[in-house]
């Protein structure tokens, strides 16, 4: 790690995402002596918070994510400073440029500065905006040491943009601030063990890849079931739904993961590229909409706070998709998320065909090999395959081999998502992160079936259920 002078700036920095998340990736960062020793962490939002004040937020956040416990991160606190503004006035923008140019100059040295929009995504137009009218984009100030060789990076949370043309027009704004290597655009998921173990599994073992392809897949599944509901996200929720949620990110570089070509080298470029590459193939499978689109709200949704009475806004989603291109040709995808449901998973299932079985004499049932990649809530992959049953009958049996991650002495070796967005963003390595023409080809795909949205039934579904009790869609 670098050890040059950091100065990581979060917008919008008492809300619930920093809270909940980043105030501790950040401290485990910094545990894991993984953050340069000159490192700031300043917090930019509209309470008007002192230092100290800022720093106890921050203290109350690490202490209820350690279940209560007592933690005294003074060395690691010491690095959080605060400074109030208005996201929407350009003054307020102004004047943090001042404040950490004030820190660099007390420093004697430029910092490397890193942007993270913490904030809804409604207020991303005003902040690139508001970034652009100031100089908070230039490093740092002239004549300090450094000046040429520091660095301005920026995160962004998803979703980015509602719909195709919205999230070029964003896109463009962006890219007006910075070059493409400097944007870093967040999905977490990606950043998850497990989904970063999928290459690996895939093209460094001869056992699987040799069997993916339309030849020996029947169908893919991939899921992210969630038992809770929208819970505070409400007011933030209901414009957006499930489908632009998780759909249009998340389970979409599911996708791409799972069904991309060899990309031939780990390096950032080349992964990034084999997984726009197999997004220009996917599509809604074609046929009737009722065979190819499930949606549904579950029961109560209405009554939740900040959600429209008479909101039309789908908590749950099916969606059959197929990948054009020799390997996946006729292969149904089904993409499937949903809120208050029975069991929160969120996974990668691969169904082979079946193969000719040597079974006994009334076997019935269902003979199929099933590998999947679990994320959640168990980190592991997992195959189903068929054995005899011990005994003096010949009798078959499913079994289940699994891998899983760490869960004990070795469980601080995995990282969680959010240190490994910071870390990779600190680093400059934007493997973790789609790229522009990901996130075109995302929206490519899903504006289409937005366009179809409403002319589709939205059914209403038990809490705690499997979400919709309609026909299953066709295969």
């Amino acid at each position: 790690m670098s050890q040059k002078p950091l100065t990581i700036v979060i917008f919008g920095a008492t809300g619930d995402l920093f809270q909940k998340k980043l105030a501790g990736a950040l401290f485990d960062l910094h545990e894991k002596k993984l953050l340069p020793e000159s490192t700031k962490i300043v917090g930019f939002s509209r309470k008007s918070f002192s230092h100290d004040q800022f720093r106890a937020f921050i203290q109350n956040s690490l202490s209820l994510r350690a279940g209560g416990k007592i933690l005294e991160p003074d060395e690691f606190i010491a690095k959080a400073w605060y400074h109030a503004g208005d996201l929407n006035n350009k003054e307020s923008y102004v004047s943090l440029e001042k404040f950490l140019e004030e820190h660099d100059r007390l420093l004697g040295a430029c910092s490397d500065k890193l942007f993270y929009l913490a904030v809804p995504p409604t207020l991303y137009e005003t902040v690139f905006k508001r970034l652009s009218a100031s100089d908070l984009t230039i490093p740092c100030a002239p004549g300090l040491p450094d000046e040429e060789k520091a660095w301005t990076r920026v995160l962004v949370e998803k979703p980015f943009g509602n719909n195709e043309k919205e999230a070029a027009r964003l896109d463009r704004m962006l890219g007006t601030l910075f070059e493409e290597e400097q944007i870093f655009r967040i999905d977490h998921y990606l950043a998850k063990e497990t989904m970063q173990n999928i290459v690996s599994f895939r093209f460094s073992n001869g056992l699987f890849e040799p069997l993916w392809n339309r030849r020996h897949v029947e169908r893919v599944e991939v899921t992210f079931l969630e038992k809770d509901g929208v819970s505070s996200r409400g007011p933030s929720y209901d414009p957006v739904g499930a489908l632009r949620d998780v759909g249009q990110n998340h389970l979409l570089q599911m996708l791409a993961l799972v069904a991309m070509e060899n990309p031939k080298d780990l390096d950032a470029k080349e992964l990034r590229a084999a997984r726009a590459k197999v997004l220009r193939y996917a599509l809604l499978a074609k046929g009737d909409l009722a065979h190819s689109i499930v949606r549904g709200q579950y029961e109560g949704y209405k009554g939740e706070a900040g959600i429209a009475p008479d909101s039309a806004t789908e908590t749950y989603f099916k969606l059959k998709m197929s990948v054009k291109n020799n390997r996946w040709r006729g292969i149904p995808f089904y993409l499937e998320s949903g809120k208050a449901l029975k069991e929160s998973n969120v996974a990668i299932s691969v169904f082979f065909k079946p193969t000719p079985c040597l079974c006994p004499e009334g076997h019935t049932n269902a003979h199929q090999n099933v590998l999947s990649f679990g994320l959640f809530p168990r980190a592991e992959i997992s195959i189903v395959f068929w054995a005899k049953k011990p005994g003096f009958h010949f009798q078959l049996e499913p079994k289940r081999l699994a891998f899983s991650f760490p869960e004990g002495a070795l469980a601080h070796e995995v990282p969680d998502a959010y240190e490994r967005v910071l870390l990779d963003a600190i680093r400059g390595d934007q493997t973790l992160f789609p790229s522009t023409e990901e996130v075109k080809r995302q929206w490519k795909i899903i504006t289409p079936i937005l366009e179809k949205w409403t002319s589709v039934p939205l059914h209403v579904y038990e809490k705690g259920s499997k979400g919709p009790t309609i026909t299953e869609q066709s295969n």
